[in-house]
């Protein structure tokens, strides 16, 4: 949890020193600190794939979509701190996709767990709610546009006679 923390400070720290040059000290700093992260959750991930297996096995290391979205964020940092000096548009795609490091939180986190799957699970609800507050609206729109039209139009200047001046 302390490095998930650690790394999304480091991660808000970027955004305020991206517009420095690339050999300031505070730069390199911060380029040895992302380093650091992202071995230690290489390490994290690899021993988890070591104690649980990866597919395999029935309790495998990616056969939790929690483990997944892990194993997808590490292997992202993984080809992106890979490719650092390389300067091609998809690759900034990749370090665009460090913002997902702050999830791994969630996937450390029972009780964020249970409040992520049961807002999961209550979308298809909250969507027929969604269509029925549309249809509402639609309703008190079409009444407004037949009880107020026209009678909301009140101008006192004659636009003509000031053009024709």
């Amino acid at each position: 949890m302390f490095m998930i923390a650690g790394s999304s400070f480091k991660l808000v720290f970027d955004t305020y020193t991206d517009k420095l040059a690339a050999d300031d000290p505070i730069t390199i700093y911060s380029s040895k600190i992302d380093l650091t992260f992202q071995i230690l959750f290489t390490l994290e991930m690899l021993l988890k794939i070591i104690s649980f297996g990866f597919v395999m096995d029935e309790n495998s290391y990616l056969s939790e979509s929690w483990s997944q979205m892990d194993f997808f964020i590490v292997t992202t940092g993984l080809i992106d701190t890979s490719l650092e000096g390389v300067d091609i548009a998809f690759l900034k795609v990749l370090r665009l996709l460090r913002i997902l490091r702050p999830l791994r939180f969630l996937s450390h986190s029972s009780s964020m767990k249970t409040l992520i799957e049961a807002l999961m699970a209550s979308i298809p609800s909250i969507m027929n709610v969604g269509v029925v507050i549309v249809i509402v609206f639609l309703m008190f729109a079409i009444l407004g546009v037949n009880l107020f039209a026209g009678k909301l139009q009140s101008c006192t200047v004659d636009f003509y006679k000031i053009n024709t001046m």
